[in-house]
């Protein structure tokens, strides 16, 4: 496994989806890079129950794909968010920016 990505999760979703798989990659990469940047924005804006939905969201979809870290950092924003706890998560929303951006280096080199 690597500390990003779970290639056993990645391998059995190649062998599942077989063609269908560089889609779900790019879908996967596609909606993250919209959500990253509405993490930012909601959390500027102060708007807990939206950034709680976005990570959430992001969570699902990192933790399907086997982005382990990533979904484990989206969790952490998640329960801030839902908990109003946003004192210092800025730094947080920082490292699903750069998790992700691990991740995208490895799916794009698959």
């Amino acid at each position: 496994m690597n500390e990003s990505v779970d290639t056993d999760t990645l391998s059995m979703l190649k062998e599942v989806m077989e063609d269908d798989f560089q889609l779900l990659v790019s879908t996967f990469l596609d909606d993250a890079q919209l959500r990253i940047p509405q993490l930012f924005e909601e959390f500027n804006a102060g708007d807990g129950e939206m950034l709680r939905q976005t990570a959430h969201s992001l969570k699902g979809s990192s933790s399907n794909l086997g982005a382990v870290r990533l979904s484990e950092l989206c969790f952490q924003v998640e329960h801030r968010a839902k908990e109003n706890q946003l004192d210092g998560l800025e730094d947080v929303l920082y490292q699903v920016k750069a998790e992700f951006d691990q991740v995208r280096s490895i799916l794009e080199g698959l």
